[in-house]
Formats: C-alpha cells, structure tokens, sequence
C-alpha cells in the first residue's frame, strides 16, 4: 500500500521508478507533471562549475509553460562539458515523448557524484516507465527517491484557508552535506494547488528561500547542482494576484513556513551531525553584517568541532565573530549567550558563567548561541550542526 502522509495537490502527479544509477536497490529517478497553467518559478547555485541540468533547466524555464519535471538522484550530471548538456537534453526529450509535451516545457534535476556521465540508457529506458505510474499520492515516495547520503526523506505541508478554500501546501528536499547558501548539495520542490500569477510567485520564491534555504549551512560548501522550484498548479485553490492582501500574506507565511520546516530537516541530517544549531547575532548595524557574522560562526570548524565535543570552548566563538570582517567591531561591546547562559560578558568572560552551566547546554541536541554586537538594531538568524567523525567518514567513503 503506497504511504501517503502528505496530501495530494490538484493539477500535480508523480511517479518514482528504480533507473539504478547506482548500486542501491531503491527508486532514484522522479518525474512530476503539472497541469497546463500551472506556474513555475525556481532558484538555482550561483556555484560557477553549475551543472548541465542547471544550465538547461534555466534556459527552459525562462520559455514559461513548464508540464513536467524530471530528477534522478546517484549521478550530478556535472562537470560533464558538451556531452553533459546533451544528456540532459536527452532526458527532457524522452519525458516529452511519453507525455506528448515539447522538450522545453521539462526542466531536468540531477544530484549526485560530480565529474561522471549519466548512465543515458538506463534513464531513457525508466522514463517511459515512470509516464504509466503517476500517481497524485506519491510525494513520500518522491522524497526517498531523490535522496542521496540523507538517512531519512524531509517533508513538509500546511492546510491554509484562503479566501474561504482549503488551500494546499507540501514540499520535500534532499540534501545532507555541501549545504552553504546561495542555495544550499540540495534540492528542493514546493506545489501548491492555488493560483498565483508568474511575476509574484517569482517574488514568492526569492523571499521563501531567502528566509530558509539561504540562511543553512552545514559544510560551507556550495553545490553545483541546488535548486528550488515553487509550483503553484492553480488546479482548485483560488487566484491569490494581489500581493497586499490578507490572504496573500496567509498563503506566503505558510509557504515560507513550508520552506524552513524542509530547511532545517536539511541542517538535522546533516552528515553525521549529531546538534542543530540556531546561531543568532543581534545589535548589528545592518542585516548582511548581522548574517556575516552568523555565518563566519555557524561555519567555523572548530566552533562545529566543539559543539560535537560538547565543548563549550568561547574562546572558538570570540574568534569566529572577531574574523567576520567587521568593520571598526568594538569587542568590548560584544556579549554572547547559550540559550540563556551568558558567557560573554563586554568581550570578556561573564562574571556569573561557570563551565558547567556551558558544558549542560553544549550538551543538549538543540540550543541557541547568540552574539549581541552592541552597535545596532539589526538580528538576524542561522541554522547549522556540528561536525562529527562520521562526518569524514562518509565524505572520505562517498565515491566508494
């Protein structure tokens, strides 16, 4: 009996099929189709080296009238030269072919090893067989389906009521490790079955992926191959055009909402991580150093080292937020808390702090470290996790 935790959303279907990219005995390639109408906007790795499927996803989705989507998992499709771009032109061919659609109405996803072809024939010969399984109940499978090292699928819905209709939301993602902004190795896909004009759901996912997938880290490092994609089908909900209104601003919350759950489930599953972090820096002159500041702690490898230590080393901390490149940072102005243990005090060690009290809350799975600069109203948030041996460890086996 197929799971179906998450709702279906009028005008999408999906299908997950076994292509055997790699040598795993699970499904790895993902076709979903949309109704006509529907709108699709998407944000994708300003990662230089992008990979083939980026670069001809882009140039399809800037034609408009987008009818399917196609992602396999196990092979980046990156690094690949001419030879890569073609492939992926094949695949988006193919899915026209058993749908009756144009090659540029599909936009092609890879994830995976960087610098191997894709096995070609084994994704031709699985996509006809995807186009006779679409199913409108297949967001669980579709979520295993494009997982490479996670342990586990991420998803995400919301029911909302809008201008008197249930509105639907679901979203799933992949990705465990190369997480940095900019896009964070991810993928992520987000339908809902309102109606929402092209120009504002571009809007729409700029701001959704500003508030989530652009404020994780788990690595530093940034894929070739990040996307995601908001799809509103438009198949049932209402027509939500007016970006003022009260009901815009419920459908957006609830995307955004939709967006961070998928966000942090990423940073959770962390390869190997073993803490989830949220990193908060408040009293900055500005948002972007606020979030410098976020990042250059939240990045650190030896702040990620001690928080898998469970060690509450400051010391680490002080360092991070001193190399953020603040400008003219009077350090004598900086305090720093976990959850609400102050450690830092005007630069300094607090004079209440004690180790034990940092030690009990390095040692929860969850806290809140927070850097209060001192010289503005500005805050602004992270999420990150630790590094642990296990982390090496499938990094160092991840081709093997």
């Amino acid at each position: 009996m197929p799971e179906t935790s998450l709702p279906q959303i009028p005008g999408i279907r999906l299908a997950s099929v076994a292509a055997n990219i790699k040598n795993w005995q699970r499904d790895d390639l993902l076709l979903i189709t949309l109704n006509e109408g529907a709108a699709v906007s998407a944000t994708f790795t300003q990662n230089a080296f992008c990979a083939a499927p980026v670069t001809v996803a882009k140039e399809h989705i800037r034609n408009g009238n987008i009818r399917a989507l196609l992602i396999n998992a196990g092979n980046a499709n990156a690094a690949t030269g001419e030879r890569g771009i073609e492939d992926a032109r094949s695949c988006c061919s193919a899915v026209a072919e058993a749908l009756h659609i144009a090659g540029e109405q599909v936009l092609p996803f890879s994830t995976g090893v960087i610098g191997e072809h894709l096995p070609l024939q084994k994704l031709l010969d699985a996509i006809p067989v995807a186009a006779t399984q679409l199913s409108g109940d297949g967001w669980d499978s579709a979520a295993r389906a494009i997982m490479t090292t996670d342990t586990r699928p991420k998803t995400a819905s919301r029911l909302v009521e809008i201008a008197g209709e249930q509105v639907r939301i679901v979203g799933i993602a992949k990705g465990a490790g190369m997480i940095q902004p900019n896009m964070a190795t991810m993928l992520a896909y987000v339908a809902t079955d309102a109606a929402i004009p092209q120009p504002l759901l571009d809007e729409l996912v700029r701001e959704a992926v500003s508030a989530s997938f652009n404020r994780i880290s788990i690595d530093g490092d940034t894929s070739t191959n990040d996307a995601c994609v908001l799809i509103a089908s438009g198949a049932s909900g209402p027509l939500i055009g007016d970006k003022r209104s009260a009901e815009y601003e419920r459908l957006k919350a609830a995307i955004v909402e939709v967006h961070i759950e998928l966000a942090q489930a990423i940073v959770k599953d962390g390869e190997g991580a073993t803490k989830f972090v949220t990193v908060k820096v408040q009293g900055a002159a500005s948002s972007e150093e606020a979030l410098k500041v976020a990042f250059e702690v939240g990045e650190s490898p030896l702040v990620k080292t001690a928080l898998y230590a469970s060690d509450p080393n400051w010391g680490r901390l002080v360092m991070a937020v001193g190399n953020a490149g603040v400008d003219n940072l009077d350090s004598s102005q900086v305090d720093i808390y976990l959850d609400d243990v102050q450690v830092v005090e005007a630069g300094g060690r607090a004079a209440d702090y004690t180790e034990e009290a940092g030690q009990a809350v390095f040692s929860k799975p969850e806290f809140t470290i927070t850097v209060n600069l001192g010289r503005g109203d500005c805050s602004e948030h992270i999420w990150t996790c630790d590094f642990s041996h296990e982390y090496v460890t499938i990094n160092a086996e991840y081709r093997t």
